[in-house]
């Protein structure tokens, strides 16, 4: 599915977003425009540049390990179904992996963090150690790690500027969310995001 350009030219105060950032934990029902998914996945991980060689994020050695997913769960839209799906940067497009609701899944393998299953959608962050470690080392392990926090604070910053908000996980079984969301065994899941409109946000 291809998405919606992003847009460059937004005037929203970076100072603004700083001071509204806020880790949210109740959403509302409503769930995002496809527009505000778009921009959500392009400050999380887009090309920020002709040439497709420079994205939002920095990444040592511009290896760039971390893999970003899409876990969509309300049929609101028409062009985007429940269902996990695969961010491809390049091309600024969703691919469908797995059809069908998964956060109730996603927030059971979080340590039964009920709350997560009220957010719309959640961005999953993951990382294929092999892309950076091959020239790095074991150093790999931590630039990677490094680039998935610039990646969480992104989506936080951008979340502010659409008007949602966003939480953070660290707490889950990697395995079984990989598994939910039917990724690659070489994509080891390091962050969740669940985000959505706050539920006191009007």
């Amino acid at each position: 599915m291809k998405l919606p350009a992003p847009q460059i030219d937004d005037r929203t105060s970076l100072t603004h977003a700083l001071a509204q950032r806020r880790t949210t934990r109740r959403f509302r029902p409503q769930p995002p425009s496809l527009a505000q998914c778009a921009q959500l996945l392009w400050a999380a991980h887009g090309v920020s540049a002709p040439g497709g060689f420079k994205r939002t994020i920095p990444s040592a050695g511009a290896l760039y390990p971390l893999d970003i997913y899409l876990v969509w769960g309300t049929d609101h839209l028409p062009d985007l179904r429940p269902g996990s799906y695969h961010y491809e940067p390049q091309a600024h497009e969703l691919r469908l992996i797995a059809p069908g609701d998964f956060r109730q899944p996603l927030a059971e393998a979080s340590l039964h963090q009920t709350w997560m299953a009220g957010a719309p959608l959640s961005i999953v962050i993951t990382a294929e150690y092999a892309r950076i470690t091959g020239k790095y080392g074991d150093r790999g392990y931590r630039y990677a790690h490094m680039e998935s926090g610039n990646v969480s604070q992104n989506i936080f910053l951008q979340a502010e500027a659409l008007g949602l908000k966003a939480g953070i996980v660290g707490a889950f079984h990697d395995r079984r969310i990989g598994e939910i969301i039917h990724a690659p065994p070489v994509h080891e899941p390091l962050l969740i995001m669940p985000v959505g409109y706050g539920e006191q946000d009007h």
